[in-house]
């Protein structure tokens, strides 16, 4: 079960929160040697990766509007209904986040701008295997698709079969997304980070993946193509005290916990009660899942700490710097904008982190490892690039030309001075 800290001392806070330690040195060197391969042989080499690591001989990595078709057939009326709804409620957030242009004119004559641009090619990881995530479609096509991102391609990994899972399917034709593949894994990336004769290179990755996928993203960094963000394994942070329901503590550590065996969950209380509650809930809705020797895994990664007060919970989960953070505590509201730190904040009783895993509108691609200390997860703005405007009148150029006339000779940049004293002369 989790460890469980009793009051600790501030010296112990480091060990609190550090996650689960993975030596990638062996890993680097086999994902950087797929990634050149991918560079050097193409298709070649991705249809072999397919081979080698989904058990499937493909003919075409491609997947044709017959496929779509077939498979949009298969998903459950209910299902389909879900992800519509889902949709409309990312839609409606995502739309929100668009921004006005705003002219300022910051002397007579002189005005500036700043105007979004989508990102004119980005690339959508969706992980495939055991936990299909139809889901990520939504949270990456969506805000692709406002952006006006003008290329939108799709990899995900096939099944055994050569088939991608139906939902993944309904869920990108949703969202007008007509170029998927059969890839999954480092050739994927390595696929929209070069280019081959079936998949096109992109300028931006987004997406979630295992540790192999998330090694190629940051490897892609190397080769000029932008990636959403660094990312680790899932995690969630609870702060509660005696108003939180055990059950529902419980049930929100676990579903953080059935992601991957190396995902973590951290339960911080002032109650002494409520952490005996959530461990005794926890061990019996653990039997109910279907992914309970996966959970299990994770929950020894995992922590409960009981501490003196809110005030010091906060201070420990902006330490931490949680993927997903759910405060049910009194004054919930006024304790989250004490929140410096978190991907994404859940609030009270009724705010579970799987309403936003799945449609409350908000996005679930989220930095993990502590990298909310200086990473937004995703949103509109991670399909945009900002340019920035300007435009001068003559007045506007003879109000400022003395200006930087003076700091270009400062500075010794004399064509730069010349660029607006020959102006002014004229």
């Amino acid at each position: 079960m989790m460890k469980q800290y009793e009051y600790p001392d501030k010296k112990e806070w480091a060990e609190i929160v550090e996650r689960p330690i993975a030596d990638y040195s062996s890993l680097e060197k086999k994902v950087k040697k797929m990634m050149l391969n991918v560079k050097k042989k193409g298709d070649k080499a991705v249809f072999r990766y397919c081979k080698e690591f989904d058990g499937v001989k493909l003919k075409s990595l491609a997947v044709n509007q017959k496929e779509i078709d077939k498979a949009i057939l298969s998903v459950p009326l209910e299902l389909k209904t879900a992800i519509i709804q889902a949709k409309k409620n990312i839609e409606l957030f995502h739309n929100s986040q668009k921004t006005e242009v705003k002219k300022i004119e910051t002397m007579p004559g002189v005005t500036c701008w700043r105007q979004s641009k989508g990102i004119e090619k980005v690339g959508l990881y969706i992980p495939g295997g055991t936990a299909p995530l139809f889901s990520t479609v939504l949270m990456l096509a969506i805000p692709a698709q406002i952006a006006e991102c003008k290329e939108i391609i799709l990899c995900t990994p096939p099944d055994k079969k050569g088939k991608i899972n139906p939902a993944i399917l309904f869920a990108a034709q949703l969202c007008g997304i007509t170029k998927v593949y059969k890839v999954g894994g480092v050739q994927a990336i390595a696929s929209m980070t070069f280019g081959t004769e079936s998949i096109p290179k992109v300028f931006k990755i987004f997406g979630p993946g295992n540790q192999y996928v998330t090694m190629g993203k940051q490897m892609a960094q190397q080769y000029g193509v932008a990636i959403d963000m660094p990312a680790g394994p899932s995690e969630v942070l609870v702060i509660a005290d005696e108003t939180a329901d055990p059950e529902f503590v419980a049930s929100d550590l676990l579903s953080q916990a059935e992601h991957g065996p190396d995902s973590q969950v951290i339960l911080i209380t002032t109650d002494e009660k409520l952490s005996k509650q959530v461990n005794k809930a926890i061990t019996s809705q653990l039997q109910l899942l279907p992914r309970k020797v996966v959970a299990e895994r994770s929950l020894k990664n995992s922590k409960l700490v009981i501490i003196n007060n809110i005030e010091e919970a906060i201070e420990l989960s902006d330490l931490y710097a949680p993927e997903h953070l759910i405060i049910i505590c009194k004054n919930a509201n006024e304790v989250a904008q004490q929140v410096s730190t978190a991907g994404s904040v859940f609030i009270g009783n009724y705010s579970p982190e799987s309403a936003g895993d799945y449609g409350s509108g908000t996005n679930h691609t989220l930095p993990t490892n502590g990298y909310a200390a200086m990473y937004s997860g995703v949103s509109l703005d991670s399909f945009v690039k900002k340019i920035t405007y300007q435009e001068l009148t003559k007045e506007g150029l003879e109000n400022i030309g003395q200006t930087v006339m003076t700091m270009a000779a400062a500075e010794g940049l004399d064509a730069h001075k010349n660029a607006i004293s020959i102006r002014l002369k004229k």
